[in-house]
């Protein structure tokens, strides 16, 4: 079977790369110069299924739940399983408690079991949940790392390329994961912005993705290599692609400061935009329509819940698993219920 998949972000590499394992040839268009020139690029890319639980529905842990495991075995090496740590100042530690009454997984922290985690943080915070068996990735290193896989399982690429002018009769399937770009074809769709920022600092050291709990801008802090942390993210209910905006990077630098005081001297290397699809029940959808599978509705879990978009269109394209689209619906009604 020959599948043309349009969008080369997190979802449609995914599903490359699962179409490719169950035999068929796979090319992929992209509209970009590379993969993830979309809001996959600007992804936190942690795998935190059960932290997620904290503001979205059960589906999304469930769903998520072997997203670790799917990235170790695809890219070994490539995915940091220390878990996460949720910490918050000393003035909204109700905030802990809320936190810890909405999800499940984690160990209740005191100050000096943070301090041993983190020894940077010591002192800075009385209480803590630690979700150990979380992961993060890289996001534009390990998409870099997934085309290299892809293109020695025989995946062709083609980029700066308009999908919608390629001949349609060359391919059996073709599976749409041009996530907000289809907005216009789909009025279900629509655009949530999350900025962030790349910083650098060679005064702090973290080991694990840290969440700053706050009732109004919740931040998360992921580090990554030559101690540089990505910063982010808004969730703002708009598809407006611009700049970042000086109340977002004010509220997430002073995240970072009350994070650790240190990153008030840290370097800004960048800061980006992306446009998360989702629809209203902020879970990811997977159907046929007008002759095409679309996978799309990720919202901010594309590297959490694109293991599973992967299998289920895979399903849908080969005609093979147990799933079938009462089921997702069933898992909908779950969800929303």
């Amino acid at each position: 079977m020959r599948v043309l998949i349009k969008g080369a972000g997190v979802a449609g590499l995914v599903a490359a790369h699962e179409l490719a394992r169950r035999g068929a040839h796979v090319t992929v268009a992209e509209a970009g110069a590379d993969v993830g020139a979309g809001a996959s690029g600007c992804a936190g890319a942690m795998l935190a299924p059960c932290c997620e639980r904290e503001s979205a529905e059960e589906a999304v842990e469930r769903l998520g739940r072997h997203a670790v495991a799917w990235w170790q075995a695809v890219l070994p090496g490539a995915v940091s399983v220390t878990g996460t740590l949720v910490v918050a100042p000393a003035r909204d530690a109700a905030e802990i408690d809320r936190f810890a009454a909405r999800t499940g997984g984690h160990a209740m922290l005191d100050g000096d079991a943070i301090a041993a985690l983190e020894p940077d943080l010591a002192g800075r915070f009385r209480r803590g949940l630690l979700f150990a068996g979380e992961g993060h990735l890289d996001p534009r290193a390990a998409m870099r790392h997934l085309r290299l896989v892809l293109a020695d399982m025989g995946v062709d690429f083609l980029f700066a390329t308009d999908a919608g002018r390629l001949r349609r009769d060359g391919f059996d399937e073709i599976v749409d994961c041009t996530g907000i770009a289809r907005a216009p074809r789909d009025p279900e769709l629509r655009g949530v912005r999350g900025e962030m920022m790349l910083l650098r600092s060679a005064d702090v050291t973290l080991s694990r993705p840290v969440r700053l709990l706050h009732p109004r801008i919740p931040v998360y802090v992921v580090p990554r290599e030559g101690g540089t942390f990505m910063l982010g993210a808004t969730m703002i209910e708009a598809d407006a692609a611009g700049p970042i905006t000086a109340r977002s990077m004010m509220e997430l630098l002073n995240a970072a400061y009350a994070l650790h005081p240190a990153f008030g001297e840290a370097e800004i290397l960048e800061t980006g935009v992306g446009i998360r699809p989702a629809y209203a029940d902020n879970l990811p959808r997977v159907f046929r329509d007008r002759g095409e599978i679309v996978i799309n509705g990720l919202y901010r879990h594309g590297f959490l819940l694109s293991p599973w978009t992967a299998r289920r269109a895979a399903d849908l394209a080969l005609g093979t698993g147990e799933e079938t689209e009462s089921d997702h619906e069933a898992d909908r009604e779950r969800s929303i219920a």
